[in-house]
């Protein structure tokens, strides 16, 4: 009943705000229109479709304020309006009591608080839809913040999150045209967000992860754990006082250079994703403080790691290599890494991709580059691949998200931030250290292990490639054949190089005396190598 009871106040608000309106475009299907019935008894409100969407989000409260905020950072499926009202979406919620607080922090300390601290703010510092935070002195005098899991916080998002899906699931079902939003992905992607957001001790491992990446840099500062006292539902840190990146006045009063400033958030994005592949995935305004330690060389500090993003090697190198190309206006090969990469199917036709970008990509660099936003650039490039069946990306989406909120802070410091003029030299450089001879010899020597360890399984993959083609009906192999040797002849050729790389790694690791198993690989890779060029 109370589940009904739920299902029934987020209907009536849909309805009261005229939601309808989202599903304007989409060609609804007879059999469903029915279900369209309830919102025309309710007269439509004088606003926007976005603001309307807004409006209901935060009436409808915490977890679904949550949900809008992670829609917003999916500007390659939601339209454009509605992701402006979105990113107004506040996650400011009433507080719950401070007994309750304590006593949660007690329970999984097991301690009282007056043991625990020195000294214990009676009044949140802070108060989300997930956790809330109040201030702390330890005993040995440094300053922390405590943060707790809001109670019960599980049973109401569980609640919440089958509703959202039911709901999702029903505006998909309304038209084909309606699963263009991917609803349900999207909702998928929130459960498995907000919940890894509920165990605080992988937020605690993800701050003390960056901090190590960032140690001693003049870029970004990361408070310290206090891991004697992180449960999965409290976390103590360091307590940070830096000044809101919202904050301008404070910022300019301070004389602060914000030239260096904005370009230096740029640096942050490029070295988590492309150096550490470690990335701040959640660097919104309320996260992001600048240190008043130095003005003329200012610094950046970051809290609520809860949301962290990664890359496989190989997206790393696609997207680094798709950005450059996009800047040259090599559009071929834009298409062409998309496919390599398997963000869009292999028969995707080359010609035809490559248009729909230059389409979408011309018109934003007729303008002056400053001008460009890159982070959008990047929506619409992934936006026009979705047209192609690309796939969500997850890794992607945070990375896409983690750009935009850079730049917005960014070009909000200072308007006249050229991206690119930091961007390009920075991906130049990464692409070119990370293939120079130097650092694959590294590579090899790292995984020389791993390389020994399958070699002996080599010759059995060689043998069981021969047996299987030699197997073909005569039919089907007259006319695979040539096609099929080539194919066999570059992975062996490939395997060749590989191998007699490691053998020279192993070689070059030990500078004495080569090993047996050095002189193997050697002999082994040139073998392959000289059967290939026959």
């Amino acid at each position: 009943m109370r589940r009904l009871a739920r299902l029934t106040r987020i209907i009536h608000t849909f309805c009261r705000y005229r939601l309808d309106a989202l599903l304007k475009d989409v060609q609804v299907k007879s059999r469903y229109k029915l279900l369209l019935l309830p919102f025309w008894f309710y007269p439509k409100p004088d606003i926007s479709r976005g603001r309307a969407l807004r409006n209901s989000l935060e009436e409808l409260g915490p977890i679904f304020i949550k949900f809008g905020q992670l829609l917003s950072t999916r500007p390659d499926l939601i339209p454009d309006d509605i992701i402006e009202e979105l990113n107004y979406l506040q996650d400011r919620v009433a507080p719950f009591s401070n007994e309750e607080f304590k006593r949660i922090v007690e329970q999984a300390l097991g301690n009282n608080t007056n043991a625990l601290f020195k000294e214990f703010s009676e009044e949140p510092l802070a108060s989300a839809s997930v956790a809330q935070v109040h201030t702390a002195t330890l005993h040995t005098g440094e300053d922390v913040v405590v943060k707790v899991v809001r109670p019960n916080i599980e049973k109401i998002i569980q609640k919440d999150v089958a509703l959202l899906e039911l709901l999702a699931r029903t505006i998909e079902k309304l038209s084909p045209e309606g699963r263009r939003f991917k609803l349900s992905e999207v909702v998928a992607d929130y459960k498995d967000t907000i919940f890894d957001e509920l165990d605080l001790k992988r937020e605690a491992a993800n701050a003390s992860q960056l901090r190590r990446n960032f140690e001693g840099s003049p870029l970004l500062y990361v408070p310290a754990v206090h891991w004697q006292y992180c449960t999965n539902k409290v976390m103590v840190m360091e307590r940070i006082y830096g000044i809101p990146v919202t904050d301008m006045e404070k910022i300019n009063a301070q004389g602060t250079n914000l030239k260096l400033l904005a370009e230096r958030g740029v640096e942050v994005f490029f070295k988590q994703v492309f150096e550490h592949n470690f990335f701040h995935a959640d660097m919104h305004p309320g996260n992001v403080f600048v240190s008043p330690a130095n003005p003329q060389n200012p610094s950046y500090m970051a809290v609520d790691m809860a949301i962290i993003g990664s890359l496989t090697k190989e997206d790393q190198y696609y997207l680094a290599r798709n950005l450059l190309a996009m800047f040259r206006r090599d559009y071929r090969q834009v298409a062409e890494l998309h496919v390599m990469s398997g963000w869009v199917p292999a028969n995707t036709s080359i010609s035809g991709f490559e248009s729909a970008i230059r389409t979408v990509c011309e018109p934003i660099f007729e303008r002056p580059l400053k001008d460009i936003s890159f982070g959008e650039s990047l929506v619409n490039l992934f936006r026009t691949a979705r047209r192609y069946n690309m796939p969500v990306q997850p890794q992607l989406v945070l990375l896409q998200k983690t750009l935009l909120n850079i730049e917005g802070l960014g070009r909000q410091l200072y308007p006249d931030l050229n991206l690119w003029d930091t961007a390009h030299p920075y991906l130049e450089k990464w692409l070119k250290e990370r293939y120079q001879v130097k650092t694959l010899f590294n590579n090899l020597k790292y995984h020389a292990p791993e390389w020994l360890e399958k070699f002996p399984e080599v010759p059995h993959l060689v043998f069981n490639a021969l047996e299987k083609l030699n197997n073909q009906p005569a039919n089907e192999h007259k006319q695979q054949t040539s096609s099929a040797t080539q194919r066999t002849n570059k992975a062996l050729t490939w395997l060749g190089y590989g191998t007699l790389m490691a053998g020279l790694a192993i070689t070059l690791a030990t500078y004495t005396a080569i090993p047996q198993t050095a002189i193997a690989l050697i002999a082994a890779g040139a073998t392959l190598l000289a059967v290939t060029k026959r």
